[in-house]
This record gives structure tokens, sequence and C-alpha cells, in this order.
């Protein structure tokens, strides 16, 4: 098998440490293994700085995406309206979402490289006094836009709506404050940040929230109360868990609180995006969002030519021991390369090598 590292924003390279932890079999009915989801979901809470008696963590098996409709099922009833805040392709995903449950909502989108203006949002929650949530995506890794916080949550204070916020690609990474910010769910999965390998995603929950979404689910699997219920009782899933991937993800956040927490990791994905940005800019190839608004978490850049072959530079690169994303834009031909994950400055060094040399190649 050829070894190669991701620069994706999930999944994403992990360490020798949390792949090992895959290597033994556990039970879900086990006491040694209820306490491993027990001690995730404290951890996880600790990353947020919340006080138990306000918030919970519940874990949830699938993508992210499951994660992300288990919210949207469980915590919008038939007489709420939610407004959906949309600038890529992971809003658009929570629009879908929403048609599929039958949701009442209101759809607000802008262009895939701005952000949200908060006047017409403003316009928005005053013209429609049915709107009851807004969701919004933090880190949109369609392009690596990252959204405002600060602003979509003090809307959401100043309104009194229950604020859905999808950190899939930010939590672990971005210290956010989840309380201070009013977020009332707050969205991530075990393959982003904190660095571990797909099979589940997590959900930060205000508690009085989440115990008024009693009987809301349309889904069985999906019935964020139930889980959450569950989990407090025994510290056991509902239903089959990944037994392999909970016991990774633990090693994970172990290995993020010795790496110095969340704004440590900031650091150095922060660090890799600066070195990348100036060193593809070098090379002559742009990046697709502007440095004001962009994450530190996956990069789109915009094809350097009319003859630029992504195929061909995904191989070249590839051979060499990296994997790239495509670009997921709908106007414009990009493709993105991804900060986060067992990645550092010397990977992102060779990588800007690896792309310099293919470019010479190419304008021979």
């Amino acid at each position: 098998m050829n070894s190669y590292k991701l620069l994706t924003s999930g999944p994403l390279t992990t360490t020798q440490t949390v792949k090992e932890e895959m290597l033994f079999d556990r039970c879900t009915w086990d006491d040694e293994y209820k306490s491993i989801t027990q001690k995730i979901r404290s951890q996880l809470l600790d990353l947020t700085g919340a006080e138990a008696s306000q918030y919970t963590a519940v874990l949830m098996q699938g993508s992210g995406t499951f994660a992300v409709e288990s919210v949207m099922t469980s915590a919008i009833s038939d007489k709420d309206k939610v407004l959906i805040v949309s600038n890529g392709a992971y809003g658009e995903r929570i629009i879908q979402m929403a048609e599929y449950i039958g949701l009442q909502y209101a759809a607000y989108r802008t262009g895939y490289d701005v952000h949200p203006k908060e006047e017409e949002l403003r316009t928005i929650l005053n013209e429609d006094q049915r709107i009851t949530h807004i969701a919004m995506v933090h880190c949109e890794t369609t392009t690596g836009i990252l959204n405002p916080l600060d602003m979509i949550s003090g809307l959401s204070r100043e309104y009194g709506k229950t604020l859905i916020i999808d950190a899939m690609s930010s939590f672990g990474g971005i210290e956010i404050d989840v309380a201070g910010l009013g977020i009332d769910y707050l969205i991530s999965s075990a393959n982003k940040c904190i660095q571990g390998v797909p099979g589940f995603g997590f959900v930060i929950a205000n508690i009085e929230r989440l115990a008024a979404c009693q009987g809301i689910a349309r889904s069985l699997s999906l019935d964020l109360y139930d889980q959450w219920r569950g989990m407090d009782k025994d510290g056991k899933w509902r239903y089959t868990s990944p037994t392999h991937v909970v016991a990774a993800f633990s090693k994970a956040l172990d290995e993020l609180m010795e790496e110095g927490g969340v704004s440590a990791r900031f650091e150095r994905y922060r660090n890799n995006n600066r070195l990348l940005r100036e060193r593809m800019a070098r090379i002559g190839i742009r990046a697709y969002i502007a440095k004001p608004v962009q994450s530190p978490i996956i990069t789109t850049f915009v094809f350097p030519s009319d003859r630029f072959s992504f195929e061909q530079f995904y191989a070249y690169i590839k051979d060499r021991g990296y994997v790239i994303y495509p670009g997921k834009l709908t106007e414009v031909d990009t493709f993105r390369i991804g900060n986060i994950g067992e990645i550092y400055e010397q990977d992102i060094v060779r990588l800007c090598e690896i792309i310099e040399e293919y470019m010479g190649v190419m304008a021979q």
C-alpha cells in the first residue's frame, strides 16, 4: 500500500498512536468501553469551557452530516421556522435537509467568497416574526471561508432565537466560547480538528433547549433527545456504536491536550495556512478567499491557467506523497489544500516544492 499524507479537511492524516487504538476489539456493553464514552463527553465539554449544569455532549453514529441532521430533525418542531444562512455547499446541504424533513425555513444566501451581511439578516428577522431558529456553517470548507460567529450569535441573542452552528471543520482547531456566544447546538465530527477517524459526530447542546425536544424527532436513529437520555443514564449508545473509532477519538483528544489544547493547535494550523498562501502566491497561484475571511482549515486556489489539468496535477502530487482536494465551486475552477491533521511546516514546504516542480515541468 502506498503511503501518503492527506491535505484535506477530513478525513485527515492521523498519528500512529491514534491508529493503534483501533487494533483492539471492544464490547459496547462493557463498563470500560462505556467509561470511554463518558470520558469523551466530559472532555468535549471541557473544550468549550461550558458548565456541565448548562451544556451536555451527545455522540451520534455516522458522518458529520448525520449529526447535523439529528439536530435539524430533533430540535426544530413543525411549528418552528429556521433561518438558514448559506454561502457554500454545506449551507446548501442544511437547506436540503430542511426540505427532506419538511421544516419551515427561510434561506439567506450570499456569494461563496463573502460574509453574510448583518443588515440584511436584521431585515429578515424584523420582517418574519415566525423565525425561531438560526442555522449557519462556521467554516465553509467549500472555499475555506470563516463565517462571522460573533455577529450571528449577537443577532441570535438580540432576537431571542435558538442558534445552531455547524462547526464541523472548526471545532478543536479554533477556540469557540459556546456558552459565551449563546450557541444552543454546536455540531462537529470525529475526523476533523480533533484528528480522529471517521465514524461519528457529536453535538454540544444547551441542556434546557435539548430537554424541550422530547418527541420532536422524525427519525428513530437520529433522535438526539433519546440519544442524550440513554448516554446520560449509563454511558451506552442506543444502537451499535463504532467502537474502534470511539477508542481512537479518545486517544486523539488526549493528544490534543498534550499538544497544548485548542490554542496550540490553532497556531500550528494558522502557520500552515500562512506559509501555504505565501508560497503559492510566489509560485503564481492565487487564493480564492481574501485573507481577512480565510480560515486556517482549508484554502481554495484558482486554476493558474486555462490549460491547467487538475487530474494531472493531482496525480503528480500524490505520486510524491500528498493528496489534495478538488474544488467544490460551481462558477470558478479551483482546487483545495487542507491545513489540518498531522501536518506540519515541513509538509507545507515540501508540498510547495512539489507544486513548483510541477509548474516548471508544465511550462516547458
